[in-house]
């Protein structure tokens, strides 16, 4: 019995290629898909491997034809003939329609008989079972004691509804076979250079050739702010064109930037904003600090160049480009004393020791000692006329071609001035400031090499030359409130001198490219610098040489920066025309950083000539703020 099946599944295997109906067939095509000929004039080859060309196919008529004359017979394409259905064929149709088995393709025809030795008492192989077969299985059990326990604990829902996926949408006419390798989309493409423009054109437009001043302000710029690298060049003609001489010179920096700019794909982190951002408190909760103007001083023709106010908090100083000097009374704005100079005042500043009552002020060539005794009280006229008791001397040969103390005339004295200090050579004094303790005294001259910064003494009328030449182009000096330090502010960086042990401490670096303005925290360890380029940084001195914080909030140049004396505020003011007030915290704790909230921008004055705001000043009790114009107004914010 088995051989007979096993004969007769060998015959239907060969079926399909030894049946005598195949030797009917015209052509020697095979079971190959007549779909990949449908574009072709033939349907195949021959065995001499010439073509076979596709039979006339039957119209409608014709089909009509031969169903009419034979209704069981077909058309079959490969033989390019009409064949008849058979009785055996219309069967099999049948039973496939109806979904029944086939004798032919029943299972129980197919079985071969595997172990013909059905007679034999022993078995083939004497191999006894595994005992894992019929002994329960220790994994299963722990598999399902860890099931049974994530159900008990709810880790596990067995009822819980499959949520259904959502329809995934593919293009129909993708090539899915044809996959990426993974290792090619890692590969980030390099930045394509700047195309090139208008500029780099042998015939560029007139705008945008450079005449001699403007190609002499590009000499002045830095390579890193120019517009090109290149000056652009008007030829005749393309010819004409010479070649491009830094074309190496680009192409080494194209592969530089290529080579130390490593590109890489940045993963998306999703995160809260609001864990983000800093806790900052409401400006309502920071107060006081000023918000609204008050009083607007009046008097003056010109730029008010810089404002001080006494540290009683009375009495407020200022000096403008009308060649005056002023003091006014804080609380009702009324001008008391006015002092006309022979030329522009630029800088003013009171005596910060309450138990004397002077200022300074400087001209380009002399510094002015004045006291306005009709303000001051008897025991600060006592203390102030201790000062000036004796003739300067004149005997220190090392300044003594530099400065000349000159003590004023009857006249002068009448006038309220004690002392003058005048200045040898070209150099122009542009700011003056005082030690905390009200016997020294500082000035400035930025363009002088020798005098560039001095330090006078009033109590023995003498000067002194810290620097034996200038260490850069000085803008101005601060005395520390509290140790014997001494800040150098130059165009770029601040130098910080320990006076007593006469040696340079360090470097502030700014990162700014002009500064202008300096004031130090009453604390001692936390600095404020206003530059030209619209910013104001806070320097931290015990966090290092860098800035702490950088505040880009001005539009154009920031020209002073102070702190108050009692209250947590520092503001600064810009060309802008605006004031801005910050809330300024600084903790005794070494392990926390200051606290910095912008509170308030200040409007009200006026431009002239594209200048804002000059000058800004605390009151030293109150939470006030005094601000100077262009428009030779002062405003006092409260």
């Amino acid at each position: 019995m088995a051989k007979e099946v096993e004969l007769q599944y060998l015959k239907d295997l060969f079926y399909d290629s030894e049946d005598s109906e195949n030797e009917r067939t015209l052509n020697t095509v095979g079971n190959v898909p007549l779909e990949w000929y449908e574009d072709y004039d033939h349907v195949g080859y021959d065995l001499e491997g010439k073509k076979i060309l596709k039979p006339n196919r039957e119209d409608k008529i014709d089909q009509l034809l031969a169903q009419e004359q034979n209704p069981w017979s077909i058309y079959n394409e490969k033989t390019g003939k009409r064949e008849t259905i058979s009785e055996a064929d219309m069967e099999l149709i049948k039973n496939l329609q109806k979904g029944a088995e086939l004798e032919r393709y029943a299972p129980e025809n197919w079985y071969i008989e595997l172990n013909e030795y059905t007679d034999k008492v022993h078995p083939a192989a004497n191999i006894p079972p595994r005992k894992a077969k019929f002994i329960p299985s220790k994994w299963e059990a722990k598999k399902i004691r860890r099931l049974a326990y994530a159900i008990q604990k709810g880790w596990l829902k067995l009822n819980e509804a499959k949520k259904e996926d959502a329809p995934k949408f593919y293009l129909i006419w993708d090539d899915n076979d044809n996959k990426k390798n993974p290792l090619l989309t890692r590969q980030i493409a390099a930045p394509k250079p700047r195309l090139p423009g208008h500029a780099e054109s042998y015939n560029p437009p007139e705008e945008y050739l450079l005449d001699e001043d403007e190609k002499k302000a590009w000499d002045l710029l830095d390579p890193e702010d120019r517009p090109f690298n290149f000056i652009p060049q008007k030829n005749s003609s393309l010819r004409t064109t010479p070649g491009y001489d830094k074309i190496q010179r680009d192409r080494f920096e194209r592969c530089i930037d290529l080579y130390l700019a490593v590109r890489s794909k940045r993963k998306q982190r999703w995160a809260d904003p609001e864990t983000l951002m800093p806790k900052i408190p409401k400006p309502s909760d920071l107060r006081p600090f000023p918000s609204e103007t008050t009083i607007i001083y009046l008097g003056h023709e010109k730029y008010v160049r810089c404002i001080d106010v006494d540290p009683s908090g009375q009495f407020l100083l200022s000096c403008s480009d009308d060649k005056s000097v002023r003091i006014w009374e804080v609380a009702t704005g009324r001008e008391l004393v006015k002092y006309v100079f022979g030329s522009v005042v630029y800088h003013v500043e009171w005596n910060p020791n309450g138990d004397l009552f002077l200022f300074a002020a400087v001209t380009e060539e002399t510094l002015f000692i004045y006291s306005p005794d009709m303000l001051a009280n008897a025991i600060q006229r006592v203390n102030t006329q201790q000062f000036f008791t004796t003739d300067p001397k004149n005997d220190n040969e090392k300044v003594e071609n530099l400065v000349e103390w000159v003590k004023p005339t009857a006249e002068e004295q009448a006038k309220d001035m004690r002392m003058k200090i005048n200045f040898k050579g070209s150099a122009a004094l542009k700011f003056v400031t005082w030690h905390h303790k009200g016997d020294y005294i500082s000035t400035v001259c930025p363009q002088g090499n020798t005098t560039a910064v001095l330090i006078h003494q009033l109590s023995k009328q003498q000067s002194q030359n810290p620097f034996s030449k200038s260490k850069g182009y000085i803008q101005a000096v601060r005395f520390h409130p509290q140790k014997p330090y001494f800040f150098v502010v130059t165009q770029r960086q601040v130098r910080v001198y320990n006076l007593a042990q006469q040696k340079l401490t360090s470097k502030l670096m700014s990162g700014s490219r002009w500064i202008s303005s300096i004031h130090v925290h009453p604390g001692g360890d936390n600095l404020l610098i206003g530059t030209y380029d619209k910013r104001v940084t806070w320097f931290d001195l015990d966090l290092g040489a860098t800035p702490y914080k950088v505040l880009r909030y001005h539009k154009f140049a920031v020209r002073s920066v102070k702190y108050h004396n009692k209250y947590p505020l520092f503001a600064s003011s810009s060309d802008d025309g605006t004031v801005h007030v910050f809330h300024g915290q600084v903790f005794n704790d070494l392990f926390q950083n200051p606290f910095i909230v912008p509170l308030k921008v200040l409007h009200g004055h006026e431009f002239a000539d594209d200048l804002g705001v000059l000058d800004i000043v605390f009151h030293p009790h109150q939470p006030w703020l005094f601000s100077a114009g262009a428009d030779a107004t002062i405003r006092l914010y409260t």
